[in-house]
């Protein structure tokens, strides 16, 4: 006599057997699993790297994820409207595009003035002079990593740079009245500082 032997699948998670789960919630739970060791190895890296200190790598990944996502965006509409990028760019426009972005980059990161779009990410500290300002990066994570860029002007010249740059593909005209502009104002700023100097020492 022959014994019939029946084998019985193992339950899931959801109490149903493994053999009559879906497609979905197989796929579901390997998705799970490498999220889990994603975020792990994340953490084990952000440790390492920091060795205690406070460095926002989540944060800085989203701000760089973010100017990566403009560069898209710029290189996407100048190839919906046919923009060509020039040849080459003058001596003139170069000159004009470094003191501009040196200009730009100051006030944006450092002048009194522009302070309240500083005050969601930063501190004020004391005056650094000449309508500028000393400022402390507050809070954690985006906001810290947003606060570190826009107090540093040596960070935010690389966000000025590009798109003034992509303006004068875009449109030259209009962007080299602005790089003038700014250029007037840092060769001004210049001379007031020379002029003042000047007076100082023939007071002395």
């Amino acid at each position: 006599m022959t014994k019939t032997i029946q084998t019985e699948a193992s339950p899931s998670a959801n109490g149903r057997p493994d053999t009559q789960r879906t497609g979905t919630e197989r796929t579901g739970t390997r998705t799970g699993m490498l999220r889990g060791r994603f975020s792990r190895l994340v953490r084990r890296v952000q440790r390492a790297y920091a060795d205690g200190h406070n460095r926002p790598l989540a944060g800085y990944t989203v701000v760089l994820g973010g100017y990566s996502a403009l560069l898209g965006l710029l290189t996407g509409i100048g190839r919906a409207t046919g923009t060509r990028l020039p040849e080459r760019v003058g001596v003139q426009d170069t000159v004009l595009l470094c003191l501009a972005t040196h200009k730009a980059s100051r006030l944006l990161a450092k002048d009194a003035v522009t302070s309240p779009l500083r005050a969601p990410f930063a501190r004020y500290e004391e005056p650094a002079g000449e309508a500028e300002l000393n400022e402390s990066v507050r809070g954690s994570g985006v906001q810290h990593a947003v606060g570190e860029l826009i107090t540093c002007p040596f960070c935010l010249g690389v966000w000025v740079a590009s798109g003034l740059t992509a303006g004068l593909v875009f449109a030259p005209r209009p962007t080299r009245l602005v790089l003038t502009a700014l250029t007037a104002i840092a060769t001004s700023d210049t001379i007031q500082l020379v002029y003042d100097g000047a007076k100082k020492r023939l007071a002395n």
